[in-house]
């Protein structure tokens, strides 16, 4: 039975992923701003459709939902390695990575330790009224509630090009389903589509598991010329500063579309690791084992055709970026959809849409990530990881998570936390005049 509920909140938040759950945390214990964040699932989960045995996080412990704007906060990941009586045990394991299952772990511990984080609870829609003093009316399966902020943390859907059938099915799905439907391929052949860090993960999976419960051929296929590496260098990871992100947001449109492009392997790129790893398996595989139908790989080609074939299989056409008007066909029983994920739609602001400035397929955003729009000035609605073509491929990694909710609840409480120094790096030009504009010659 739906009901009102009259507190005025200073904050809700729709959605509890990585995002919200970090502006949650940065939150709890407020006493001058109430906030409830709602989940309309029924407990905690991220990528848990895609946590395969032995994946890695690819950022810095460091980057939690807190630690790198209040490393006091009890929310951090030395709290909750502390708050299991692990800590020790942590450190003596020596991960070069933190298992992305432990990092899961993490979270839903988050979750369940804040009591403003709410399960099982759905919102419908989200309107103003500004009427009574200026309040948002956020309407839910249960209630009815109000507050002054409003904070989008919804995440992204999974992304499959128009060439892949509808989706899903048991026999071609996207990588978020690879732990359900991923599990009986022994002597099957299987194609997975995406050079990223997915997509290697999934095939190294693949090829590495025990005899018949391995697939009989695995075709990988990417559109890029090869299996890149991230590119995690020092000065790389400038990008993902807070002080980068403030530079990226002022520059013209064209320049960071230019730049998002640019850079993708600083984020979108496998990991060395997995890479070596692949590179092994196969070896053992061609030249131990002697299988050398077992794999077949496929950079610098993209998916021109899926379609069933005659035995009911599918019949794959791919095209080689290099040999244009060539095509390989092979037969595959199953295709597995690595191809990345894209921002999810946030249908419960179809009220507010008329009144909410855009930019492309974003909501313009100001310097604190909040929506510009026609309504009161101290009244917003803040965006989480939508707003990549405006703050750069930082806005849906891990790495500015609690930067950019320390910002947001700057916002709120009305003040600006001092930043961290900034980068080594001088990104514009600086504005003295130089010394030809000064007349001084060689």
């Amino acid at each position: 039975m739906r009901k009102n509920d009259s507190r005025p909140y200073g904050c809700i938040g729709v959605g509890v992923g990585p995002a919200n759950l970090s502006l949650a945390s940065l939150l709890h214990g407020d006493e001058n701003i109430s906030s409830l964040f709602l989940e309309q699932k029924e407990y905690f989960g991220w990528h848990d459709g895609q946590q395969l045995p032995g994946t890695t996080l690819q950022v810095s412990m460091l980057k939690d939902l807190v630690s790198l704007a209040d490393p006091t906060n009890r929310f951090s990941f030395l709290s909750y390695l502390h708050a299991h009586g692990k800590i020790y045990h942590f450190i003596n394991a020596q991960f070069d990575a933190m298992p992305r299952q432990e990092y899961r772990n993490y979270l839903r511990w988050a979750s369940e330790q804040n009591e403003n984080v709410v399960f099982n609870e759905k919102v419908l829609s989200v309107d103003f009224d500004g009427t009574s003093g200026g309040t948002f009316v956020v309407e839910t399966d249960r209630r009815t509630l109000t507050a002054d902020n409003i904070s989008v943390g919804i995440g992204t859907s999974p992304w499959v090009p128009p060439v892949a059938p509808m989706l899903p099915r048991d026999d071609q799905f996207h990588v978020c389903d690879v732990v359900d439907k991923g599990r009986n391929l022994g002597g099957k052949r299987v194609c997975v589509v995406g050079g990223g860090q997915s997509g290697a993960e999934v095939f190294l999976d693949l090829i590495s598991r025990p005899d018949g419960e391995r697939p009989r051929r695995v075709s990988w296929v990417s559109r890029r010329r090869n299996y890149f590496p991230m590119d995690d260098s020092p000065f790389t990871n400038d990008f993902y500063m807070p002080s980068y992100s403030d530079y990226f947001a002022r520059l013209d449109r064209a320049t960071r579309e230019q730049l998002n492009a640019q850079l993708v392997l600083s984020s979108d790129g496998i990991s060395e690791a997995t890479l070596r790893e692949v590179y092994q398996q196969v070896y053992v595989h061609r030249f131990v084992e002697g299988d050398r139908d077992l794999v077949a790989l496929y950079p610098g080609h993209s998916v021109a055709e899926v379609e069933r074939g005659a035995v009911g299989d599918w019949s794959v056409e791919i095209r080689s970026g290099d040999h244009p008007g060539t095509a390989t066909r092979f037969e595959t029983d199953v295709v597995i959809w690595a191809t990345g994920f894209r921002p999810a739609t946030p249908a419960f602001l179809e009220p507010l849409a008329g009144r909410l400035e855009r930019e492309g397929d974003e909501y313009r955003i100001d310097d604190s990530f909040a929506v510009r729009w026609d309504g009161p000035g101290d009244r917003n609605i803040f965006v989480h990881n939508a707003a990549q073509g405006q703050r750069g491929l930082a806005d849906r990694n891990l790495s500015l998570v609690a930067w950019r909710s320390r910002r947001i609840a700057d916002r709120m409480r009305g003040v600006r936390t001092d930043e961290q120094a900034e980068s080594f790096l001088d990104w514009a030009p600086k504005s003295h005049p130089s010394e030809a504009a000064q007349g001084v010659s060689g």
